[in-house]
């Protein structure tokens, strides 16, 4: 009976999704509707005992209170941070300066889109230091994003480069990686070495390639036409865009700040990004005041700093929660848990349900918006299943890794689809259209490079 209600409500969610609804609210509804349907079918509790406000209709609201509470302090006040960042680079012309710096170099290329597709493998590189997919494409749209565009790339192009950019969590220090390691029983080094590389290096060419190809025919197919936008002194429509050229550092400050204040370099000082978007306002500052010698006019220029915060907010911050309240309803009514027996007893074969398992984390990834949730749910249970089916548990273990943060790049909901959208100016549903073709290729690649790597 959840089964049939989470079926319904998510089909209704759908639906009124494509017709334009707003997706807060309906995805607020849906999951309290499948909460309180969940209570009164004895099939869960909305919070712990412990927890609980006394009141299940309270209960709900209390979830979303402590989601908003979580969030705001933690991935929340990342995603603020950045984008009041980029608003401020914006408004200082900062951004600008950037793109008029790297603009005539890479029009040299004459290939934009050649461009566009090695931006995409040096973000997947740059993963391997910032593990947050979300956090990752936030500093990619704040540097990357004006010169993909500026060199004749469609808004929606480059937004899908950088939204997929972290679509294989596979750095050593990625709590998904060390989880899937503790479960097989290898050292995270060494499964991140012997096992995540092999598959991650044959993803990126296929890929780089598939964006590359889709996102050139799709552009073509919208009618979009590949006109480079060069800015300088001449075309400028007001003084921010005049800045001098020592402003196209500004952009990078952060970026620079979390590379060098990390593993690879200077381990022993701890960056974070939100340390780092501040570090980088406060030096633009200086360069502010070094360059109008107005002290009233940059201190007033910092309010565009805490309007971007507040956008970031209301628009993006409010949908994550959203999308987790939607999450919990389907947790509550019994419909994850569900999956995860039905998986144990489908009676498959070893390769049946490897697939079985890849296919359900998936599924999970894009209607949750999330990649570790599913993941975390399913990697507990994965030794007694691949025990039942006489194969090592990283062989499973590692496609259902790879296949959590692969799908979460096509879900509507997730972080770094609603974030990247909302710093790009596009719709997340429009933004997942782009990804879905390139993300198909890295799920096969991702399946069929584990058996054949690795499956005896």
């Amino acid at each position: 009976m959840g089964i049939v209600i989470s079926l319904i409500v998510t089909f209704w969610v759908g639906y009124l999704i494509t017709r334009k609804y707003k997706p807060q609210p309906v995805l607020f509804m849906a999951g309290l509707i499948l909460m309180f349907c969940g209570v009164a079918l004895g099939l869960g509790a909305i919070l712990p005992a412990k927890n609980s406000t006394g009141s299940v209709f309270f209960d709900a609201f209390e979830f979303i209170k402590q989601t908003f509470s979580s969030r705001a302090a933690g991935l929340g006040l990342n995603i603020m941070a950045v984008g009041g960042f980029a608003r401020y680079m914006d408004h200082i012309g900062a951004s600008k300066a950037l793109v008029r710096l790297t603009i005539r170099p890479l029009l040299a290329l004459r290939a934009p889109y050649l461009v566009m597709a090695a931006s995409w493998v040096v973000g997947m590189l740059l993963g391997l230091c910032i593990n947050s997919a979300s956090g990752l494409a936030m500093l990619l749209m704040v540097t990357l994003f004006p010169v993909l565009v500026s060199l004749g790339v469609s808004r929606l192009s480059a937004t899908a480069v950088i939204a997929t950019t972290l679509c294989l969590d596979w750095s050593p220090s990625d709590t998904g990686t060390i989880l899937s390691a503790q479960t097989a029983g290898l050292d995270p080094v060494l499964y991140w070495t012997n096992y995540q590389i092999p598959i991650a290096l044959t993803v990126m060419p296929v890929v780089a390639g598939l964006h590359y190809f889709t996102q050139k025919w799709m552009d073509k197919r919208d009618g979009h036409e590949v006109v480079p936008i060069v800015l300088d002194k001449t075309n400028a429509d007001n003084d921010e865009e005049c800045v001098p050229m020592i402003y196209a550092i500004l952009p990078t400050l952060p970026l620079a700040l979390i590379l060098i204040f990390s593993n690879l370099w200077i381990s022993w000082i701890k960056m974070d990004i939100i340390k780092a978007m501040f570090i980088g306002v406060f030096i633009a500052m200086i360069f502010e005041y070094v360059r109008t010698r107005d002290g009233k006019k940059v201190l007033d220029g910092i309010q565009s700093f805490f309007d971007g915060l507040g956008m970031q907010m209301a628009n993006v911050i409010t949908l994550i929660v959203a999308g987790e309240t939607f999450a919990k309803g389907l947790t509550t009514i019994g419909t994850i848990d569900a999956i995860i027996k039905g998986a144990q007893t489908s009676g498959f074969g070893a390769t049946g349900m490897i697939l079985v398992m890849v296919g359900i984390i998936a599924g999970c990834s894009i209607v949750m918006g999330s990649g570790n949730a599913p993941f975390f749910a399913f990697a507990s249970l994965t030794p007694t299943v691949a025990a039942k089916m006489g194969v090592a548990p990283v062989l499973m273990l590692l496609p259902m890794h790879f296949a959590a943060s692969i799908a979460r790049s096509v879900s509507p909901i997730t972080a770094v689809i609603v974030v990247s959208s909302s710093m790009g100016g596009v719709s997340p549903f429009d933004l997942v259209k782009r990804t879905a073709i390139p993300m198909a290729g890295a799920m096969l690649v991702n399946v069929i490079g584990t058996f054949v790597y690795f499956y005896r």
